[in-house]
């Protein structure tokens, strides 16, 4: 992965990744059945990295507008501890929890897909938006990434992360260990 490295000089910095979940985590869709029950897919890839950047000592949160249990049990998998749902106006939660943190806005990574996510991408050290995110939010963002919402830009952003602060060759290193 051949990453820029101005993206370098930034990514090394983060602590917290943030994500947006609709758009983000999934593919912007939503499936209802008959029985009015929600479906999302999320990317197993997606999760694998995020699981992997927590091993990696960058803690992972989600801020989303909409309210989901399937969000709450997806989370719950990856055991990521920040989890805000049902929240429209994401920059006040957004400023309590690097408050809380206690952490630089330099130190925070987030990926948005659309406008309501700008409060937040226009404050932060890197920001991200799918290759489908919206147009506004493209012209505004430090990296597009390669992959559309819910098809692995989570993962990208990752690994990004990961081999900018040097710690994606140890977990290489640990699924290679038995070949040598």
């Amino acid at each position: 992965m051949n990453i820029a490295q101005n993206l370098v000089e930034k990514a090394k910095k983060i602590k917290l990744l943030i994500l947006d979940v609709d758009g983000v985590m999934t593919d912007n869709r939503l499936f209802y059945s008959d029985d009015g029950i929600e479906y999302k897919s999320f990317n197993t890839r997606d999760g694998h990295g995020m699981v992997l950047l927590q091993k990696s000592q960058v803690d992972i949160g989600i801020i989303t507008g909409r309210k989901s249990q399937l969000v709450t049990n997806r989370m719950n998998d990856l055991k990521v501890k920040h989890v805000f749902q049902g929240v429209p106006d994401k920059l006040p939660t957004f400023l309590k929890l690097v408050d809380d943190l206690q952490l630089d806005l330099d130190e925070i990574a987030y990926i948005g897909d659309d406008i309501l996510d700008l409060p937040i991408l226009l404050r932060i050290g890197l920001s991200v938006t799918p290759l489908d995110g919206d147009n506004e939010v493209k012209t505004r963002v430090d990296y597009i990434s390669k992959f559309n919402g819910g098809q692995g830009c989570v993962r990208e952003v990752c690994e990004i992360i990961m081999r900018s602060q040097g710690t994606w060759q140890q977990h290489m290193d640990f699924f290679l260990r038995d070949l040598s």
